[in-house]
């Protein structure tokens, strides 16, 4: 009987920034590694966060072992909550990872139920017929890891997101000498993070940020506002060390970077104590060139603090003449225009805002070309996919691993749901499965599918019309003037002519031979083709029969 392969089934992160989430199979054993959101695409309307389909997950329940997290970004825990509400399975993470993925749990209710461990990166687990090792990763984040599998078919390392910080926030270095004892140990498979595939050399050290922080610092007049993300602890200690230096005290403001940080605190990954941190009032009633403010909303999110501090509609904080704001983010794909459109706002309030374009006020967590080959030439795989990017990252990562010497046939590129099989000799594409999006839209989880996006879409670009017709239960007779109601399609006050002719379009299906067979779907299409020849644009036509 030949060996069972080794299943990698990628159903987030492949193909695309956010939503990581691959899991290992190998016969009866399934193992899950992160489980991530992703920001809405462009798009996505009216969409706040989406998730990985975890469907492949939930038909095999019993089979899946747990879920190990590699960092505490979003895109890695940020689903977990979603995950955990219907798989019944452990969480292992290191300290901080950990810390950030219980606040989510505890917001989702799921805490009490869910069986959460503490991993160091010397620990090694035994999970089935895996044999988890871990290594330490510089990353925008402390306590990140890459996995080291040992599968009944070789030795599977996946890397994660990572650089080669040679000055890193906390002082911990990538562990170089383990990535090498495991090159040297003999790597079956390398699964990497491809992100930064198209940007040459190596990525810089998070220390460059702090030479930035200082010179702001001792430059601006008045209090300093740092718009980060709630998850990078780094960079909030970044702030805090280049805040004492000049002799500023710092506040937190924004419910996640509140929870974020006093959790840090607790943990010991921040060195500030909790009665250090600035209150609200202290914010606003200090002399201004004493106060730093560590806030969320970098991407331009429009309930985060920087959005409404922006608009002027922050209930606590108010952006005066003399405030220096940071953008100390790079905006993810798709939030360009939301992150101008707050910078704007900011400038028109007086502030001196200063972003990615203007100063190195953030640097990538992840690693560049020359990280990539580093991290090729250390684990010296047989085989390798690259995964964490949009494709042509993975192409472009690909191309790196060939020059690196890996043959063509030992490389393949896949994106979210296609799975490979692995074996000692051979690497091989199978079936496909869903590796689509669940989207999220307030309340709603997976309610909202592409035919209510499509409708949004039309909504957005033509707007509405509703034909309102009252018949008679009994005859079927008109018993009222059809009524035309628009949105976002005409200003009716201006378009008297318009709304008119579309009356009478309605009374041209009313009055035709069998009428009331069919009547809204006729309705429909008399009104799609009128405002079409009349407009060139097509609204959404939503034809409103009633009996009375």
């Amino acid at each position: 009987m030949s060996e069972l392969p080794l299943r990698i089934v990628p159903l987030g992160g492949f193909g695309e920034i956010g939503k990581n989430l691959m899991v290992l199979e190998y016969d009866q054993d399934i193992l899950v590694i992160d489980a991530g959101l992703m920001f809405p695409e462009d798009d996505m309307l009216g969409i706040d966060l989406v998730y990985p389909d975890i469907t492949y997950l939930t038909e095999r329940a019993e089979r899946v072992l747990a879920v190990i997290l590699t960092h505490g970004h979003e895109d890695h825990i940020g689903a977990l909550p979603y995950l955990l509400k219907y798989l019944d399975i452990p969480v292992y993470a290191t300290p901080l990872t950990r810390g950030l993925a219980e606040i989510k749990l505890k917001e989702a209710g799921l805490l009490a139920d869910t069986e959460v461990h503490t991993i160091k990166p010397d620990d090694v687990l035994k999970l089935g017929c895996f044999t988890v090792e871990f290594f330490h990763v510089c990353h925008s984040i402390p306590d990140a890891v890459g996995l080291a599998v040992t599968t009944p078919v070789g030795l599977v390392v996946h890397a994660s997101d990572y650089k080669f910080d040679q000055h890193p926030v906390d002082g911990k270095l990538t562990d170089v000498e383990k990535l090498r004892e495991l090159g040297e140990r003999g790597v079956l498979l390398l699964l990497s993070d491809s992100t930064n595939a198209d940007t040459e050399g190596f990525t810089p050290s998070e220390q460059r940020i702090s030479e930035t922080l200082h010179g702001i610092m001792a430059a601006a007049p008045g209090r300093v506002i740092v718009a980060t993300f709630a998850s990078n602890i780094s960079r909030v200690q970044q702030v805090i060390q280049v805040a004492r230096h000049h002799g500023r005290r710092v506040g937190v403001i924004g419910r996640s970077m509140v929870n974020n940080v006093r959790m840090a605190i607790d943990l010991g990954y921040l060195d500030i104590g909790h009665e250090d941190l600035l209150s609200t009032s202290e914010m606003n009633d200090l002399f201004p060139e004493r106060v730093v403010i560590v806030c969320t909303g970098s991407q331009g999110e429009p309930s985060a603090v920087l959005a409404r501090m922006a608009s002027d509609e922050h209930p606590q904080l108010q952006v005066t003449a003399g405030d220096t704001v940071v953008l100390s983010a790079e905006a993810i794909p798709g939030n360009e225009e939301s992150v101008n459109r707050i910078i704007d706002d900011l400038f028109r309030l007086g502030a001196n805002v200063i972003y990615q374009e203007l100063s190195d006020v953030h640097v990538s967590g992840h690693g560049s070309r020359e990280d990539h080959k580093l991290m090729l030439s250390l684990t010296r795989p047989r085989f390798f996919i690259p995964m964490h990017g949009e494709y042509r990252h993975l192409v472009l990562h690909a191309r790196t691993a060939r020059m690196l010497g890996i043959p063509q046939e030992n490389i393949t590129i896949i994106e979210s749901g296609q799975v490979v099989e692995v074996r000692r000799d051979s690497l091989r594409l199978a079936e496909r499965v869903n590796g689509g999006h669940v989207l999220v839209d307030g309340l709603s989880v997976g309610d909202v599918g592409s035919v209510v996006l499509r409708d949004r879409k039309y909504l957005s670009r033509d707007g509405f019309l509703v034909a309102m017709v009252a018949l008679n239960r009994t005859t079927g007779e008109v018993v009222a003037d059809p009524e035309i109601l628009t949105r976002g399609f005409v200003y009716v006050a201006e378009s008297e002519d318009l709304i008119e002719g579309a009356k009478d379009r309605v009374w041209e299906v009313l009055e035709s031979p069998g009428a009331a067979s069919g009547v809204r779907n006729r309705i429909k299409d008399a009104l799609r083709q009128y405002c079409y020849a009349q407009t060139g644009r097509r609204p959404l036509i939503l034809p409103l029969v009633l009996e009375v």
